[in-house]
């Protein structure tokens, strides 16, 4: 199991109903709050845009769902603490970098509703493996007044160049991709008879040949947000040791968002770095460069020996 899981714990979870999590959409906290008041409902409002609510909580019965309101468990909302350091607002000033963002394996699309309303600037695009999928999510788009984003049908689990409709490379990739979902077995205790260990490396085969597929499309000083909501180590951590090891990718957090202590899933985030391509030089070009050096520092004042020795290493 991954570290940090108290095992205890979280069995004990499994003999616990879930509560429900609403996340309040940008411009209207107040409303939501005045509807909850009004109505008398025994509610926990969790800093900066969370709801705590009993699972028998009808959420549609009292809010727009999508539009004033996403339903989206507690430990999915936290992964916009993943998002916030790297949101396209930012980056699109530094280094060259856009605001681009891939949700590879999009699902219905609550965390790219979550990344438009950090920056509704951004060029989004979604994909999925399944097309119902892809229908309901267009349908929540449509309520949550995303308009401007690109959808389509795509298989990562196969190599072919259906990633060329990407079109260009992204400066956020998120991939909240397949896996045992033993992180959510509170939610469907009935999953634990039929799993079965073998899954588990099933799953992370799967989640190597997405990851393979979707790095490329990764612009240089780009981010990789990895997700997924299982508890064992061999589709968490391997799978991001699996991107160190071959694309050089650089971690820059890393968290298991353990809280079933407050009723909610388990999931796993990893941001992920891709370093800025560095430029190849020849054998020739190297030693003019460093012939050159020697002649400039001749001649001139004189110099850091030790920064010298760092560019001379450096070709």
């Amino acid at each position: 199991m991954s570290a940090g899981i108290e095992y205890e714990k979280f069995c004990e979870s499994f003999l616990v109903q879930p509560d429900l999590f609403l996340r309040i959409r940008p411009g209207h906290a107040e409303s939501v709050l005045l509807k909850l008041n009004a109505a008398a409902v025994k509610y926990e409002f969790i800093s900066p845009f969370t709801i705590r609510l009993p699972n028998s909580f009808k959420a549609d019965k009292y809010f727009e769902l999508d539009k004033e309101i996403v339903v989206q468990d507690y430990s999915s909302q936290r992964v916009g603490e993943f998002l916030l350091p790297v949101r396209p607002a930012y980056r699109a000033g530094r280094q060259g970098i856009s605001g681009r963002v891939w949700d590879c394996c999009a699902g219905s699309g609550g965390k790219s509703i979550m990344a438009y309303d950090f920056d509704p600037h951004i060029a989004l695009v979604v994909s999925d493996v399944r097309e119902s999928i892809l229908t309901n999510l267009k349908k929540r788009f449509e309520r949550a007044g995303i308009k401007n984003y690109r959808s389509f049908l795509l298989d990562l689990r196969n190599k072919n160049k259906q990633h060329s409709i990407v079109n260009a490379q992204q400066s956020i990739i998120i991939a909240d991709v397949p896996c045992s979902g033993s992180g959510t077995w509170s939610r469907t205790p009935e999953q634990l008879h039929y799993f079965e260990k073998k899954e588990i490396e099933s799953y992370s085969i799967l989640q190597k040949k997405i990851v393979d597929n979707i790095v490329s499309q990764l612009q240089p000083g780009g981010h990789l947000i990895y997700i997924t909501c299982s508890v064992f180590k061999k589709e968490n951590e391997e799978i991001v040791e699996y991107l160190k090891q071959k694309f050089h990718l650089r971690v820059k957090k890393m968290e298991l968002l353990k809280v079933y202590d407050m009723k909610a899933d388990t999931v796993f985030t990893a941001l992920l770095e891709k370093p800025l391509k560095l430029q190849h030089f020849s054998s020739t070009d190297c030693f003019c460069a460093v012939q050159y050096f020697d002649i400039v520092f001749t001649f001139s004042k004189p110099v850091n020996l030790q920064f010298y020795s760092f560019f001379a290493c450096a070709f």
